[in-house]
């Protein structure tokens, strides 16, 4: 009932059951109930169904609607967090199938090391080597399809065809000389293995082309190959230099925070000085009412004094 009731609000919508007149919350992507590895770029989960990699079923919603506002918005802490979380699921999956592509090569150099010691003809020795030939082509052409040169991959397929139709000659002409191929040719297919690159599958060298199509396009074939290139485009875009606007928005956040952290410092800064400007304009005021009392203790000292001698000279002029 939950898988239907998500694929009925992917489809239609989450108020697709409320009455018209009914007023609708307004959509917001930080809301809990979106699958936040959907809106950065895609969801694991949908990746592996049916596959041995399956993630299960995805707990959270994938609206579009959602993900074009996620899209939509400047960069944020949230926005940021949810690129982290996914880029660090992402990863994990990416390292934990690289640890099984260095069990998977580790196990056939054991079994190749168990069939050193097997006789090997003359005529087995060509065919291995044609086999050897083709499993290179054949590891070209898939790198060259995932880097997505299509020409490049479809004429090295080109040059394995004609290699395996040598081969098939080269045993034809070896069984009619009365050497049977089928018995050292099933013993040496055990070292014709490899392990897949990119999903750490085991693959059988100079194997049907149908075989090898199936697997380049099957499910979990491609789920890595999005995994990885999307791990890649994401670490590439955070090393990559930020634009002038943004490395001068980033450096005026910057100023702004580093204002912000120094303003309690720069008013605490002002009311010391304002207190010492108080105190100084106290002081002044003390000392100028100082200087005032001084100035007029010795105008009053001077008056006395003249007066003193005023009377002196009266007296002296009088005898």
């Amino acid at each position: 009932m939950d898988v239907a009731r998500q694929l009925l609000d992917e489809l239609m919508g989450r108020n697709r059951n409320l009455h018209p007149s009914v007023k609708t919350k307004e959509l917001n992507w930080e809301d809990e109930e979106f699958c936040t590895y959907f809106m950065v770029k895609f969801c694991p989960h949908d990746l592996f169904v049916n596959t041995r990699a399956d993630l299960g079923q995805c707990g959270k919603l994938h609206d579009e609607e959602a993900k074009k506002l996620f899209d939509a918005t400047k960069p944020c802490r949230k926005k940021t967090q949810y690129e982290e979380d996914f880029l660090r699921f992402c990863t994990n999956m990416i390292n934990e199938v690289d640890r099984k592509i260095v069990k998977g090569k580790q196990r056939l150099l054991l079994m190749n090391s168990k069939l050193e010691n097997r006789p090997v003809s003359k005529q087995q020795e060509q065919i291995n080597t044609i086999n050897e030939k083709i499993g290179k082509l054949i590891r070209e052409a898939e790198e060259a399809g995932i880097r997505g040169d299509v020409d490049q991959a479809q004429s090295l397929m080109l040059m394995s065809d004609q290699l395996k139709e040598e081969k098939d000659e080269l045993i034809k002409q070896h069984e009619s000389n009365g050497w049977s191929v089928t018995a050292e040719y099933a013993a040496s297919q055990e070292k014709q293995m490899e392990v897949c690159q990119v999903c750490g599958a085991f693959l059988i060298v100079g194997d049907a082309q149908q075989r090898i199509d199936d697997h380049l396009t099957g499910k979990q074939h491609l789920g890595y190959s999005k995994l990885r290139k999307a791990v890649e485009e994401m670490v590439e875009a955070r090393n990559k230099p930020a634009p002038p606007r943004v490395e001068e928005r980033r450096r005026d956040d910057d100023r702004r925070r580093d204002r912000r952290r120094d303003e309690p410092r720069s008013r605490e800064r002002d009311d010391r000085f304002k207190r010492d400007d108080r105190r100084r304009d106290r002081r002044d005021t003390r000392d100028r009412d100082y200087e005032r009392h001084e100035r007029r203790d010795r105008d009053r000292d001077h008056e006395r004094q003249y007066k003193r001698s005023e009377r002196h000279r009266s007296r002296s002029r009088s005898h």
